[in-house]
């Protein structure tokens, strides 16, 4: 059984603003993902813009700040004005579940074929809807704790086999969600230019370690989930409700510096080789957005030990995956500088994930840890069975031994600098509109001068 949807997922819903029409879109009306922009022609002397909570429908985004000031929010039934009119979406998280399906439901009556009221108001209409060209995109929520999980199996088991190829996957991988906590502060948005770390590291035949640029440095395709429900320190979060504390998912991509992170790992899991950056897609798309996209949680092998009580539910089981296909395009900088456009390496589902974003949530805070509006958890990377699926380099040129041929006759195994990193995600099912989550986007550029 599906879950419950309402007019808003409606498939044959159509607006006036033409270009969510086209079926290549990633912003229908049946999306309207939120994210924070600043619009360009509003920069200052620092080239800074101010910044207000939008929605992307088509090629256009909704300044919901201004939207709120006409007046034609009210119907929402909350005070919106001040919330949108911010540089984060925290305040809107704050405000729970009822408020952002308020917001949504009058967002998509707003903006359908039939409907007058903004499109025939012309001087309001040239406040609030802007050219998607004509904006900066911005974070879109001030993150103040960032987890990283390692929730792929097929990932696991893959890089689990190169460095303990009798044991790939560790005792505790099939019961528990493993995790690791990460860095907030460099937590950015698409489009940031992305500095090869320094670092220590240790070759193989080497007596000891030295210190320069990460020399194997790493793309990871994840998807992030929003926390928008605070929890109580002390109070976990039961599997039954996990889904009530999110507010949608992003594209993350949680660059790693594999020589780095070789060194440093034992015995306490990453630290510098990650913490130097991770990027995230501008657009947040609301679990509410996703409803159509929901599936049957990942099928465990027979002899699997099922999840403990509390990381199980009926709900879960029944819907905890999603339908979200997420592709990697890598091009270099010669082949930016001919015009070759940028080679698709791969293509994951999110559904191939052996933990569920409500069981990452759900183990997070079990032991009482209080989650926060605005806080970020990741997937881990996203891989599936075959070598097309597989989300980060490491996988896909088994460190280093398969390297990648680009259109130009050069080839990859790990990143060059100007390689540019391009990851992709959409959801697709039957009697449903394609929803898309733009992209999230990286150029590494070469390391900070010692």
């Amino acid at each position: 059984m599906a879950l419950p949807t309402d007019e808003t997922h409606d498939p044959n819903l159509r607006s006036w603003i033409e270009s969510a029409n086209d079926p290549n879109t990633d912003f229908p009306i049946q999306n309207l993902p939120f994210g924070v922009f600043a619009r360009a022609a509003d920069r200052d002397e620092h080239g800074a813009g101010e910044p207000t909570v939008g929605v992307a429908i088509g090629d256009r985004v909704i300044d919901l700040a201004a939207l709120a000031e006409s007046g034609l929010l009210d119907d929402a039934g909350t005070e919106l004005s001040e919330i949108f009119d911010w540089w984060s979406l925290n305040p809107l998280l704050w405000e729970g579940p009822s408020t952002w399906r308020a917001v949504r439901r009058r967002l998509s009556a707003l903006l359908r074929e039939d409907n007058g009221e903004l499109r025939d108001d012309a001087d309001v209409r040239s406040r609030v809807v802007v050219k998607m060209g004509d904006v900066e995109m911005l974070e879109p929520v001030e993150i103040g704790d960032y987890t990283d999980f390692y929730a792929s199996i097929h990932h696991a088991t893959n890089v689990g086999s190169m460095f303990r190829p009798d044991n790939p996957l560790l005792p505790n991988y099939k019961h528990i969600p493993i995790g690791y906590h990460g860095r907030a502060s460099s937590v950015v948005v698409s489009g940031t230019p992305v500095t090869r770390p320094n670092g220590q590291t240790k070759a193989d035949e080497a007596e000891g370690p030295t210190y320069g640029p990460c020399k194997l440095l790493d793309y990871e395709m994840e998807v992030g989930a929003v926390v928008g429900v605070a929890n109580e320190l002390g109070r976990p979060i039961s599997i039954n409700h996990a889904e009530d504390h999110l507010f949608g998912l992003l594209l993350c991509n949680d660059w790693s510096a594999r020589d780095m992170q070789k060194w440093e790992y034992q015995p306490l899991g990453p630290f510098l080789a990650k913490s130097f950056i991770t990027s995230v897609s501008p657009w947040i798309v609301t679990m509410e957005a996703l409803k159509p996209f929901r599936v049957p949680s990942f099928e465990r092998e027979s002899g699997d030990p099922q999840p403990l009580p509390y990381l199980t539910s009926e709900q879960n089981s029944a819907h905890g995956g999603v339908t979200l296909t997420c592709e990697v395009y890598v091009s270099s900088e010669t082949m930016r500088e001919r015009n070759v456009a940028p080679l698709r390496l791969s293509s994951g589902s999110f559904a191939d994930m052996y933990w569920t974003v409500s069981q990452m949530l759900t183990h997070h805070a079990s032991n009482g840890c209080n989650m926060q509006p605005g806080d970020m958890f990741a997937s881990g990377t996203v891989s599936g069975p075959e070598k097309s699926n597989r989300g980060c380099l490491l996988e896909y040129t088994w460190r280093g031994s398969e390297p990648v041929e680009l259109p130009t006759g050069e080839t990859r195994k790990f990143l060059q600098d100007g390689d540019e990193v391009i990851m992709k995600g959409f959801c697709t099912a039957p009697n449903a509109r394609r929803i898309g989550f733009g992209e999230c986007r990286g150029i590494v550029h070469p390391a900070a001068s010692l």
